[in-house]
């Protein structure tokens, strides 16, 4: 299939899990695709794999997201997709919650998100696709995770308002929203291989389907909310949980 080709597409958070399925994804499609990260090494080893291009940048720094834009503008042009999917997870009570913690999370997951679709805007090629990474926490938060939560929430709102303000341009802004999805974050924390199915042994039992979601599965998601198939669907948030917010 090759329904994204000559389309540009910026992926950030692209050297691992959602980010690299979805530049997998896209390029097989036909796009030219650029993923970034703020580790170097990690980011051109992931796009020396994919066969798609590395361009280091920290999501949370605005610099970095300015000289990003620069960069892509000059090497491109204009950008027809745009996949605002790199964050960060963390957990604490509100109570023990610490300023560093907040900042971290915030930073990332809502700041950096923010600035980056805010840097993006003028080159974004009109009846271009934005699709934010967000969370079916955003839906249904729990105890310990008010942070991550809010952060993700706060997105979903941003996503509704810049569909209103960018759709004289027809450019579609959409977020997906998943649930439990098969990453290495959980082995990257160091926990060792027993632990990570005893986890996830028990939040599939939350889930209505019994399963866990793959990062190809928001991929593929992903693509089709950049394709013409989605041309009419905007301000959206797709939620991919297998059911457990319903639960």
């Amino acid at each position: 299939m090759d329904n994204l080709k000559n389309k540009v597409a910026v992926i950030t958070g692209g050297n691992s899990g959602i980010g690299y399925a979805t530049a997998k994804q896209l390029k097989g499609q036909g796009a030219t695709v650029v993923i970034t990260g703020r580790r170097k090494e990690a980011i051109e080893k992931a796009a020396q794999e994919l066969g798609v291009i590395a361009i280091t940048a920290d999501q949370s720094n605005v610099s970095d997201i300015e000289s990003l834009v620069s960069k892509v503008e000059q090497d491109f042009g204009k950008v027809d997709i745009l996949f605002i999917n790199a964050g960060i997870a963390g957990l604490g009570n509100i109570e023990q919650t610490s300023e560093e913690l907040y900042d971290s999370i915030m930073n990332v997951n809502l700041r950096g998100a923010y600035f980056t679709l805010s840097k993006f805007i003028p080159i974004l090629k009109d009846g271009a696709s934005v699709v934010f990474l967000s969370s079916n926490t955003a839906s249904m938060p729990g105890p310990g995770s008010s942070v991550y939560s809010a952060s993700k929430t706060a997105l979903n709102s941003v996503m509704r308002s810049a569909a209103l303000e960018l759709a004289p341009r027809k450019i579609r802004v959409n977020s997906v929203s998943p649930g439990p999805t098969e990453t290495e974050v959980m082995k990257k924390v160091g926990l060792d291989e027993a632990t990570v199915n005893g986890i996830m042994d028990v939040v599939v039992e939350k889930v209505p389907l019994k399963q866990m979601g793959e990062s190809e599965d928001v991929a593929k998601m992903v693509s089709y909310l950049s394709s013409e198939a989605a041309k009419f669907i905007t301000g959206a948030d797709f939620i991919m949980d297998g059911g457990m917010v319903l639960a």
